[in-house]
């Protein structure tokens, strides 16, 4: 049985420790996209989560270092591509900065940001309200529609690698 090591009220976490113990929780891996002014901007995220079910809200938190964050967040709505687990070179198109990243992809335009061809989901949003999370936002998104696309594992982050390893 492993031993718990606790730290006592004056020991600062370690960034290195907490990713470590906090990558032993599985994510599936989204990307999240948005229109800038007709271009298409958009980042792989791993940090997406269901809020509420009435009223319909999810949320997602992007780093304050985000450079396509505030270009989604200046339109006031996105779109939540949820990745199948054989769309790995998709999610390293949008986790690394590359110029023009829509042209290694494809995808279709809708009113809140572009749909990627081939994603288990999308699920469309109004920017309901944006809060502070320390080095990152917390964006609370108010559903205005789902799309379902088709039935297929999903991408899975689980430990610093894609599955769920051994």
């Amino acid at each position: 049985m492993e031993q718990e090591t606790g730290l006592g009220a004056e020991q600062a976490l370690a960034p290195a420790e907490l990713r470590r113990v906090l990558s032993t929780f599985a994510s599936g891996v989204t990307v999240v996209t948005g229109d800038d002014d007709g271009t298409p901007v958009g980042f792989a995220c791993q940090s997406f989560s269901s809020l509420s079910l009435d009223p319909p809200l999810v949320l997602f938190c992007p780093a304050r270092t985000s450079g396509s964050w505030p270009r989604i967040r200046h339109s006031g709505s996105f779109t939540v591509n949820v990745l199948a687990s054989d769309q790995e070179d998709v999610c390293l198109v949008f986790a690394r900065q590359v110029p023009d990243r829509f042209s290694q992809v494809r995808w279709r335009a809708t009113p809140t940001g572009p749909a990627l061809d081939g994603v288990l989901a999308t699920v469309h949003c109004d920017v309901e309200a944006v809060h502070d999370g320390g080095d990152h936002e917390v964006v609370i998104g108010r559903v205005r529609e789902l799309v379902t696309h088709r039935d297929a594992a999903p991408l899975v982050f689980f430990r610093g690698a894609f599955g769920l390893g051994s």
